[in-house]
């Protein structure tokens, strides 16, 4: 079974989940279980758990009765939202105009994930950020990048959809220079906004969101995997990212300002 559920330590579990583009290759997804300082969970993404992974789950949260709340973090990753509501009714459910648009008979909170003040509702235990400069939804539903970014300062942990992510190549294709290496995602330029400082906006997030969780030890990606960090790793390894798509945002510039 390549689902299978994690345990990252002080109250970070990701959970592996299968997902096969076109069908056919899978390419995986996450979800992760969050503990809260007050003993409560929230789910960051839906998945449909198998048996034995929910069994785990609902073993950590007294039947699914501490599950607080479900915040669904890329508009693009919808499929398994009705099911995890239908798992946890009474846990508040999150997301963003896009998912209450694709699932518009679920109870889906008033307050988007994306929007400024959103982690207020989880002072202390989660901080949420959304890349500026771009369009969460595109007209082009093959654009993926944007998505809420969800920092959990008590493990240090990352979780990111597509925003963020990590190629992964079998041997001999693993010794090439970009196997393994964090980038954002290639639809970064499709996903700017077309207007002018929209690509400074978002260099200026990048080095931003590597300066306020630079003390993050691990990265939680949706489709191949989660990179352990060094201490202090994470800024360079945003400013590394960033550096290759200067080209891309050079560009925007020269047509938008």
């Amino acid at each position: 079974m390549t689902e299978r559920i994690t345990d990252h330590g002080n109250g970070f579990h990701s959970i592996r989940g299968e997902f096969r583009a076109f069908d056919l290759v899978n390419i995986g997804t996450v979800c992760s279980l969050v503990r809260l300082s007050d003993g409560d969970f929230v789910f960051l993404d839906s998945y449909t758990l198998p048996d034995e992974i929910r069994a785990e789950v609902d073993r950590l949260t007294d039947n699914g009765r501490k599950v607080r709340a479900i915040v669904n973090l890329h508009p693009f990753h919808t499929i398994h939202c009705e099911w995890m509501h239908t798992a946890y009714p009474q846990a508040r459910l999150y997301g963003t105009h896009r998912h209450t648009q694709q699932w518009p008979d679920l109870p889906w909170e008033s307050t988007y994930c994306n929007e400024d003040g959103f982690e207020d509702l989880f002072a202390g235990d989660l901080t949420f950020s959304t890349p500026r400069g771009t369009r969460l939804v595109c007209e082009d539903d093959t654009v993926h990048f944007a998505s809420v970014l969800a920092y959990h300062p008590a493990s240090r942990s990352i979780h990111v959809d597509d925003t963020l992510s990590r190629l992964a190549m079998p041997f001999p294709l693993s010794l090439l220079p970009m196997a393994g290496r964090v980038d954002f995602h290639p639809t970064l330029g499709k996903s700017l906004q077309e207007e002018a400082g929209a690509a400074d906006a978002f260099r200026e997030w990048a080095i931003q969101l590597g300066i306020d969780w630079a003390d993050a030890r691990r990265i939680v990606m949706a489709h191949n995997s989660t990179l352990e960090l060094g201490e202090g790793e994470f800024p360079d390894i945003v400013g590394a990212a960033l550096g290759r798509v200067a080209a891309k945002l050079d560009s925007h510039r020269a047509k938008f300002g």
